[in-house]
C-alpha cells in the first residue's frame, strides 16, 4: 500500500481516495462510524475507481492512520491519495450514493463464514438461526456470484431475492454488518435448499454418496473412513487413484487424520480456506490418496458446511468427509441444478441443490507449505480475483495458457487478474469454460486488451482461439514463460536467471522441453543450459506410461534388463529400441517418470504426476551420490543415477531418496555454474517439478548456502496453473 502524500500539519478538511478491494466489503460503513466516533463531518461514496471520502476536523489525521490499520477483514487498500480540500462547515457524516464513470474497482474473493456469522447460525435467538445462507459483508460468495461491476445486487445472483423487511433494514443501516451486503438473505426471503440437512446426513451414515451444490459448483461427498464409500466413489467417477481431499469439523479433527505445524494451521483457517496438503497419519480409507503420504484437507467455510458438522446433527467434527469437485470425465464442475441432475444422477445418491445461482466456477484452491512459505498447487476459490502487483504500468493483455491446467490472465494498469483453474483443454465442454472465464475475466475488468498471448505450440486449442481473437498475437515459449511467471510475481524487471523445471512444454526446436536455464531480460530470453535430451519412446504417450522411459534410461546406459517384461508392448519397443529414431525430451518431468518405472513404482500413470509423488512419498532422508550425474557445458546428465537405481537389491525407498538427493545436488551445481556465467545474483525457480516438496526445500537451501537470491513461486502455482501470468509479464514488456 502507497499513501501519495503524508501529512504533517493536517487542515481542516481532506479528500481521500482509496483504491484497492475497498467495494462490497463493508468499507463505507466502517468509514461512516470510523468518522462518527472521532467526530468528523463529511461524507463518503463509491465510484468507478474505488472509494472518496471527505472528512473534515479536528482529527483528520487519526482519522487517516486508523483507516490504513484497521480496515475491514475483506478489505485491501492499494493506496490512499489525499488531498485537502476547502473547509466546508458542515455537521455529520453520510454514505452517499456511488458516483457514476467507467469501473476501474474490484471485487473481492469469496470468503468463508466469519465468526459473527457463524454464531448467528447456531444462536437460536437468531433470524439466522440454522439458515444455511447466512452472510455479511465480511463473509460469503463475492465472485462467485457476480456477473459484472459495479458490484451491486442488481448484477449478482441474488437479483432474484428481493429483501424481505427486516433484511431491507439490514441492508440501509449503515450501523449494521450487513449494510449493503449483497449476498444477504434470510429465511423469509433468501435462497432455500431443495433436501434437509437431515437427509444429507442420513445419507452419509449408510455409506452413500451425497452430491451437493456449494460456492463455486457442485462437491462430491462420501465418508472418508469408510472405504467402501471411497471405492464406490472412485468407481462411479471413474477416477482409480487421484487423491481426494478430505474435509474435517475442526484443527482438532485436522490432527486426528494428519500432522499439522503452525504455519499450516494458520492457512487452513485463513478466510479463503484452501484445501492444504498434510502430512498424513493413515487414519482414513487407504484409498482416499493410495500409496501417498500426504492427504488435502480443508475446514468447513459455508454456514452449510457448518450444519453437516454440527455435533448436534450426530455428525461430529471427529468425522471426516471426501470432498471432491463434481466434474465427471475430466470435465468443469458442474454448477447448474438441472445439469447435475443429468450429469450425477449416475455417480450420487442424494443430488442436493438450492435456487441461488452460481455466476462463475470455482474449484477450491488447493495449497502446501514448503520451507519458502505457502504455495499454491492449485489457485481458485478464496483468492480470485484478488489481483497480483506488477509493479508498473502498461498496456492491457490477455494470456491464455497452454493446455494442461489452463488459467487466463487479464492486465490492467500494474495489476493482473489471473482467473480460476480452468482445467485441461481435452474436452468440448472444458473449451467452452475457457471460453466462458475469457467472457468473465474481461467483464469484471472492464478491459478491452490491446494484444493476446499464447504458447509457442501451434497446435494447441489455446493458440487457435488467440489467433482468432482479433488483436495481435505473441507467441511465448513455455519455459521462458515458466520464468516470467516467478519474475512478474517479485517485480523483478531486469535480466534474470531462472531455472524451468518442468515436464513439457514445445521449444523452439520443435522439441519437447523441460529441464532449462533461461535467461530472461523483458520480453527477451535465452536459453543457456538444459538437460541432456533422452529419447521418448512413443513420443507423447510417455507422460503417460513411465514405464517408456524407464526402458529408454536402461536402453542409454547399457543396462536394459527384463524387469519390465511383464508389461504389455514393453518387450517389442525392447526389441526395437536399437532400430527406433525417436524424439527427444530435456524434461525433468520424464526424469522422475523413469525413476518411478525402474523402482517399480509406477508403469502406468492414472493422473498427472502420479509417478513422481508415489516416488516423492518414499523419501525420509535424501542422499547424493557423488557421481551420479555429469556436467559439461550447461549441459546437465543424469545417466550415472539411472545406472545406480538400475541395481537389483535397492528398495523403491532407497531409490527414491538416492534420486531426489542427487537430482538436488546435481541441479544445485548446473544453476550455480549458470549464474556465476551470467554474473547472477537471484535465481528465479519455476515449472510443475517445483510443486515436490523434497526438490523445492532442497535447492532453496542448498542455492541459498552459496550466497544466490532464490525467487520461488508464492502466489501463483509454479506449473502450468500459473503459466498465464508468465505470458501475460513478457507480453507487456
Amino acid at each position: 500500500m502507497a499513501v501519495v502524500q503524508a501529512i504533517d500539519h493536517p487542515p481542516m478538511r481532506l479528500r481521500l481516495r482509496v483504491r484497492g478491494t475497498v467495494q462490497g466489503v463493508g468499507f463505507r460503513p466502517y468509514v461512516y462510524g470510523l468518522a462518527q466516533s472521532l467526530h468528523l463531518s463529511g461524507f463518503v461514496l463509491n465510484d468507478g475507481n474505488g472509494v472518496v471520502v471527505e472528512i473534515e476536523g479536528a482529527d483528520t489525521r487519526l482519522f487517516v492512520d486508523r483507516l490504513q490499520n484497521e480496515a475491514p477483514p475483506l478489505a485491501r487498500i492499494d493506496a490512499v491519495d489525499i488531498e485537502a480540500v476547502v473547509p466546508l462547515g458542515q455537521r455529520g457524516f453520510s454514505i452517499l450514493a456511488s458516483a457514476a464513470g467507467a469501473v476501474q474497482t474490484r471485487i473481492p474473493a469469496d470468503a468463508a463464514i466469519c465468526p459473527e456469522c457463524l454464531n448467528d447460525l447456531f444462536n437460536p435467538n437468531s433470524r439466522f438461526h440454522l439458515y444455511p445462507f447466512v452472510t455479511c459483508t465480511h463473509c460469503g460468495p463475492r465472485y462467485t456470484m457476480t456477473s459484472a461491476l459495479p458490484y451491486d445486487r442488481p448484477q449478482t445472483s441474488m437479483a432474484g431475492f428481493p429483501l424481505c423487511p427486516a433484511c431491507a433494514q439490514d441492508y440501509a443501516d449503515p450501523a449494521s454488518r450487513r449494510f449493503h451486503a449483497e449476498s444477504l438473505a434470510c429465511p423469509v426471503c433468501g435462497p432455500q435448499l431443495d433436501r434437509s440437512v437431515d437427509d444429507i446426513l442420513a445419507c452419509l451414515e449408510r455409506g452413500q454418496i451425497v452430491a451437493l451444490k456449494g460456492i463455486g459448483g457442485y462437491h462430491l461427498l462420501c465418508d472418508a473412513r469408510n472405504p467402501q464409500a471411497v471405492e464406490r466413489l472412485r468407481l462411479r467417477k471413474n477416477r482409480d487413484a487421484k487423491p481426494f481431499a478430505v474435509m474435517v469439523g475442526d484443527l482438532d479433527a485436522v490432527r486426528s487424520v494428519a500432522y499439522v505445524s503452525e504455519a499450516e494451521q494458520r492457512l487452513l483457517t485463513d478466510r479463503s480456506r484452501p484445501i492444504v496438503v498434510l502430512e498424513s497419519r493413515h487414519t482414513l480409507a487407504e484409498s482416499v490418496a493410495p500409496n501417498l503420504g500426504r492427504v488435502g484437507v480443508v475446514l468447513p467455510y459455508t454456514p452449510l458446511h457448518y450444519l453437516i458438522f454440527q455435533p448436534v446433527a450426530g455428525f461430529g467434527p471427529a468425522r471426516a468427509l471426501v470432498v471432491t469437485s463434481a466434474n465427471p470425465g475430466g470435465e468443469p464442475l458442474v454448477i447448474d441444478d438441472q445439469d447435475a441432475q443429468l450429469r450425477l444422477q449416475s455417480i450420487a445418491d442424494l443430488i442436493v441443490g438450492h435456487d441461488r445461482p452460481i455466476v462463475a466456477r470455482a474449484d477450491d484452491s488447493v495449497m502446501a507449505v514448503h520451507q519458502s512459505g505457502p504455495v499454491f498447487l492449485r489457485r481458485s476459490r478464496g483468492f480470485v480475483p484478488d489481483p497480483i502487483d506488477l509493479g508498473c504500468d502498461g498496456p492491457s493483455v490477455l494470456a491464455v495458457g497452454a493446455h494442461l491446467k489452463v488459467t487466463v490472465t487479464v492486465t490492467r494498469g500494474r495489476e493482473a487478474f489471473v482467473s480460476p483453474h480452468v482445467g485441461s483443454m481435452d474436452n468440448i465442454a472444458t473449451v467452452g469454460f475457457f471460453e466462458e472465464t475469457v467472457k468473465h475475466m474481461l467483464a469484471l475488468t472492464g478491459v478491452k486488451p490491446e494484444k493476446i498471448l499464447c504458447d509457442l505450440h501451434p497446435d494447441l486449442f489455446t493458440t487457435r482461439f488467440a489467433e482468432s481473437f482479433g488483436v495481435p498475437v505473441m507467441q511465448v515459449q513455455h519455459h521462458a514463460a515458466h520464468v516470467a511467471a516467478v519474475a512478474a510475481e517479485h517485480q523483478a524487471g531486469g535480466p534474470i536467471l531462472g531455472a524451468a523445471l518442468d515436464g513439457h512444454g514445445y521449444g523452439e526446436d520443435g522439441t519437447a522441453w523441460g529441464g532449462e536455464l533461461i535467461l530472461l531480460d523483458g520480453a527477451k530470453w535465452q536459453r543457456v543450459g538444459h538437460l541432456r535430451p533422452m529419447p521418448m519412446p512413443g513420443g507423447d504417450r510417455a507422460a503417460k506410461e513411465p514405464w517408456r522411459m524407464g526402458v529408454s534410461a536402461l536402453s542409454q546406459t547399457g543396462l536394459l534388463d527384463d524387469r519390465f517384461d511383464d508389461i504389455p508392448g514393453a518387450k517389442d519397443l525392447i526389441r526395437m529400441m536399437p532400430r527406433l529414431t525417436m524424439p527427444g525430451t530435456s524434461s525433468l518431468g520424464r526424469l522422475f517418470d523413469a525413476a518411478s518405472a525402474i523402482l517399480g513404482l509406477c508403469q502406468v500413470q492414472g493422473y498427472e504426476g502420479q509417478a513422481a509423488m508415489e516416488l516423492e512419498a518414499l523419501v525420509k532422508t535424501p542422499v547424493a551420490l557423488d557421481d551420479g550425474f555429469t556436467l559439461t557445458a550447461g549441459r546437465l546428465d543424469f545417466l550415472p543415477l539411472f545406472s545406480a537405481l538400475a541395481e537389483r537389491g535397492i528398495t523403491p525407498a532407497q531409490g527414491a531418496d538416492l534420486f531426489h538427493g542427487t537430482l538436488a545436488a546435481g541441479l544445485t551445481q548446473w544453476i550455480a555454474q549458470a549464474a556465476q556465467r551470467q554474473k547472477a545474483a537471484a535465481v528465479a525457480l519455476g515449472g510443475g517439478c517445483m510443486t515436490n516438496r523434497i526438490l523445492s526445500d532442497s535447492l532453496v537451501s542448498m542455492l541459498g548456502r552459496l550466497g544466490l537470491s532464490v525467487l520461488v513461486p508464492s502466489k501463483v502455482p509454479a506449473g502450468d496453473g500459473g503459466l498465464s501470468l508468465g505470458q501475460a509479464f513478457m507480453g507487456r514488456l
